[in-house]
């Protein structure tokens, strides 16, 4: 956060949520840090189909493509606020120059690309699923993970979810996510207030749909 926001030309931005970030296309200039909130990347496929391929939560670092080319490219994924976002963003040219001047900056982005990499092949893990109550309860489990607080019911994840929000991300429809949530809080796995989910027991949730 610190190396991002020492800069030339960085700043801070604020995004609403379901409010688009960059779309693909848009030419690769600068580079975003999340410092509140989540942001969904997925892939948009000729046919109209959107595949979501990471979701970002808070320190996540990405829109980094122009710094792999190392000259102008254009983006490869659509990024959208999944929840209201605040961001730190650089022009990847400032945090070329950076590289450039100090290895260190180097390994940090490094790190940071490298997580950005497993939060993409947990989401992969998570669509591979075929059955639907499967995928969505891969879906929470890594919300848990990546967004969920300790609680004494539970863990509650700390995002105020729709369930049209939850189909988009995994290719649903909201009419079935809210009938397969229904069912999960039918049998005790989960209670939803204000929009946000608490599992009683994740383990017993993953052993169930295991």
């Amino acid at each position: 956060m610190d190396v991002i926001k020492s800069l030339d030309g960085a700043n801070t931005e604020v995004v609403d949520r379901s409010k688009t970030i960059f779309f693909p296309g848009d030419p690769a200039e600068r580079v975003y840090l999340i410092r509140r909130g989540a942001v969904r990347l997925s892939r948009v496929y000729e046919s109209g189909e959107e595949i979501t391929v990471a979701l970002l939560r808070e320190n996540s670092l990405f829109g980094v493509l122009s710094l792999l080319t190392g000259h102008r490219s254009d983006r490869f994924y659509h990024a959208v606020a999944f929840t209201r976002v605040e961001m730190m963003t650089a022009p990847a040219a400032s945090v070329r120059k950076a590289i450039e001047e100090d290895t260190g900056v180097g390994l940090l982005l490094l790190q940071g690309l490298s997580t950005r990499i497993l939060q993409t092949e947990t989401m992969i893990e998570t669509l591979t699923h075929r059955d639907m109550s499967s995928r969505l309860v891969s879906f929470l489990l890594v919300l848990c993970r990546d967004f969920g607080v300790p609680e004494e019911k539970g863990i509650t994840i700390d995002l105020r979810l729709s369930h049209q929000a939850i189909a988009e991300a995994i290719g649903s429809t909201r009419v079935t996510i809210t009938r397969l949530l229904g069912d999960l809080k039918s049998i005790g796995l989960l209670q939803i207030e204000r929009k946000k989910i608490t599992i009683f027991d994740p383990i017993a949730l993953a052993k169930r749909f295991n």
